[in-house]
């Protein structure tokens, strides 16, 4: 019996130490309108009034909307919270959560005739979710502790469509984006900013949002920007954002970025 009871234990106490780091986000809400869009912030360890830091907006997958304000933080807040990451590239981080009928941008998939077909919406307007994170941006750099021209934006599936349109709308606000297994059309990445750099990630055997359309994206940037870099992982699935994570070049990259 004590040979299971261990493990259980230990578990349950990494789970708990996980949560505990997880409240250093705090918890914010940003209202605009009848509308609410929950967020957590992550501050610098060390942070200094007057100080202006660079942003790190990143957002979730499909499987992370609600209004809990929580699930936001399941990928990607403990790559952040790691203790030489936070003292070495100190930042403010955030992490919105779009409501659980929403989505950050436009797209549709036909699942019935060709899985690898997707498709995106070059003209759409900004949904919801989108244009209330893009107002809470423009209030964190009012409000004078951003760095405008270090502000960056990522996301993984979903939140990887949304990074794209997101780029298309605000071309001049973001200085780098990464984006892991998303996707967009190349009518989308023509309206980037010229040499934007962007670390596109995907898994070979994606089986829900197909790598065709990093490879298709990664291929129309190339044309627009200098700075296109794109890591595919032979026999990973969706969560590839595992592996970006593991990226040991990821922040120094990221960071390094200045408009």
């Amino acid at each position: 019996m004590k040979k299971f009871l261990l493990p259980t234990l230990l578990m349950a106490l990494a789970f708990q130490v996980v949560a505990q780091h997880r409240e250093l986000y705090e918890k914010q809400l940003f209202i605009q309108n009848e509308d609410t869009l929950p967020c957590r912030i992550l501050t610098p360890a060390n942070f200094k009034p007057g100080t202006k830091y660079p942003l790190v907006v990143f957002l979730h997958g499909m499987g992370e909307r609600g209004d809990d304000n929580e699930k936001q933080l399941t990928w990607g807040s403990e790559f952040f919270l790691d203790s030489l990451n936070r003292t070495k590239y100190p930042a403010v981080v955030l992490f919105p959560q779009c409501p659980g009928n929403a989505v950050w941008a436009t797209y549709s998939q036909d699942n019935t005739k060709d899985s690898t077909r997707m498709r995106f919406y070059p003209d759409s307007p900004l949904t919801r979710p989108s244009k209330m994170l893009l107002s809470f941006v423009d209030t964190l750099i009012a409000a004078g502790t951003i760095d405008p021209k270090r502000i960056y934006i990522g996301g993984l599936s979903m939140g990887g469509i949304g990074t794209f349109n997101i780029l298309r709308t605000r071309p001049n606000l973001f200085a780098a984006a990464f984006a892991i297994c998303g996707g967009s059309d190349p009518e989308i990445v023509k309206q980037f900013r010229k040499n934007i750099p962007v670390w596109v990630f995907h898994g070979a055997n994606d089986q829900t949002v197909p790598v065709s359309n990093s490879r298709l994206v990664v291929n129309t940037m190339k044309k627009i920007s200098t700075q296109v870099k794109y890591t595919e992982y032979p026999g990973v699935g969706h969560d590839s954002w595992k592996n970006a994570f593991e990226e040991k070049e990821l922040l120094p990259w990221l960071f390094a970025q200045r408009k």
